[in-house]
């Protein structure tokens, strides 16, 4: 219900719980109910009943295929597809399922406050959010975004949202920014008071939200017992995941399913030019003090990671004070170093990075080898295995998290296949990625095509707080 807690930090687990229902009985099982497995053990103040009631909410026909989340092979390695959800991105898979989590909260919290949720976009956070909680009784949601650092097809997902409970904010700004002015707003204890005293609390659906985490946890478990059923794998045989990676939930959820007994043998962290995470890795530093680049996979232009500190926590063997003490460095300096007993705990991951170039080779080279194509993100990735393949030899199973649709960055990609695409306009590249893909166009590009932009409002990033306030009035 809190997002975060007073001081600023973020939620975790007192203890990560053991999933001790072997993977061949899960490997049986559907989508929603692996999730209900999985999600009883960390949500454990749910009844079954209230449990099951939001996974069959969240888990239905805005989805557009039965199996939620399905693996797809190419090439080397299996793609985990998590972008069959209603604005076609793998932040569908928790989203869809977290307001359905936050209103039975609150009304077993006796909760009589309107709940506002404040969230910071690189592109896709935002319209999943936007439509996991618009029109949603009890609640308004507030999106803000970098106003130039998304891509057309997510921009236009936002700016048309016809939610009557929604409010969306290009910021003059990156990523970052956002980020940053949505935590103080969080930690402003002068704000909060007046806020409640207008009838509204706030909240979060950014992933530094236990309760968007935790459904992510899901989808590894799901992935691994898919290709045990598939006999791709045995039984308690270890694989690798890749996962492109920005502000670190999406593996930080794949290190929890790791600790809470999924087989894995690296945790490959894929980034692109924004390579904070690659030298972090690599050097046990991390430093934000460095040029922020725009790309082409603008959902990983990150330099402050948030979740990273969930994981920082735990290589510290859970020093509140010690953790506390590298946030407040980043904060102040930017930067902040790991003792080397905590980085020889990191051992399970693997950091690689895909230049601009890497990512675009990736994605012709890949749909030409096989005719699948992929989206900026998850060629990130892909690129990524490819560079660990050829420093490691380890030819163990891989599935790369392939995080978006092609459509929602159509210029990106029809230009990597095809440098002559780049003169056409984005819907023409929408209906071209079509034809060559084989792939029919997702209604959540097709119904944005004539839509009304709804959401002008831009803003400085320190007039975020001022604008939320006069929302609220």
């Amino acid at each position: 219900m809190k997002g975060l807690s007073d001081e600023g930090g973020l939620f975790v687990p007192e203890t990560l719980p053991k999933i001790d229902i072997p993977l061949r009985e899960l490997s049986e099982m559907d989508y929603r109910e692996t999730a209900f497995c999985i999600m009883r053990s960390f949500l454990t103040d749910f009844t079954d009943d209230e449990l099951k009631d939001c996974i069959s909410k969240a888990y239905d026909e805005k989805f557009d295929t039965d199996g939620i989340a399905p693996l797809r092979k190419a090439g080397n390695a299996w793609y985990l597809e998590l972008f069959h959800g209603k604005t076609i991105a793998f932040k569908d898979m928790a989203l869809s399922i977290l307001p359905h989590l936050m209103i039975t909260a609150a009304k077993k919290n006796g909760e009589k406050n309107e709940i506002v949720i404040l969230t910071a976009t690189s592109g896709d956070t935002g319209k999943a959010a936007l439509a996991g909680f618009a029109d949603v009784p009890g609640t308004r949601i507030i999106v803000f975004y970098p106003k130039d650092g998304v891509s057309h097809v997510q921009k236009m997902q936002m700016v048309t949202e016809k939610g009557k409970n929604t409010l969306v904010i290009g910021v003059n700004g990156n990523f970052d920014d956002c980020q940053t002015g949505v935590k103080k707003m969080f930690s402003d204890m002068d704000l909060r008071s007046r806020i409640l005293e207008k009838g509204y609390r706030f909240s979060s659906a950014n992933s530094i939200n236990i309760g968007r985490l935790v459904p992510q946890i899901v989808y590894y478990f799901y992935a691994y017992c898919s290709l045990l059923k598939k006999g791709v794998i045995k039984d308690k045989e270890k694989i690798n995941f890749v996962v492109p990676t920005g502000n670190f939930g999406n593996i930080l959820a794949a290190y929890y399913a790791m600790n809470a007994g999924l087989p894995v043998n690296k945790l490959i962290c894929a980034s692109n030019e924004n390579k904070v995470l690659f030298d972090f890795f690599n050097t046990g530093s991390y430093d934000r003090n460095r040029e922020f680049i725009l790309t082409s996979s603008p959902s990983m232009d990150i330099l402050i990671s948030s979740n990273l500190e969930r994981l920082i926590y735990a290589v510290s063997g859970e020093d509140a004070v010690k953790n506390t003490a590298f946030m407040e460095s980043l904060r102040a300096e930017g930067e902040y170093r790991i003792t080397d007993d905590m980085k020889e705990k990191l051992n399970c991951f693997k950091a690689f990075y895909a230049s601009e170039r890497d990512t675009a080779d990736k994605i012709r080279n890949l749909y030409k080898a096989s005719g699948y194509v992929i989206d900026t993100h998850t060629a990130v990735a892909a690129s990524a295995y490819d560079s660990y393949l050829k420093e490691c030899g380890d030819m163990s199973v891989t599935v790369i998290v392939s995080t978006a649709s092609p459509y929602k960055f159509a210029g990106s990609v029809m230009s990597s296949i095809d440098g002559s695409y780049g003169e056409m306009e984005d819907f023409a590249l929408i209906d071209e990625l079509s034809r060559i893909s084989g792939v029919p166009v997702p209604k959540a590009v097709s119904e944005i095509k004539d839509a009304e932009i709804l959401h002008k409002t831009e803003c400085e990033k320190d007039k975020m707080m001022e604008l939320v306030e006069a929302y609220l009035t």
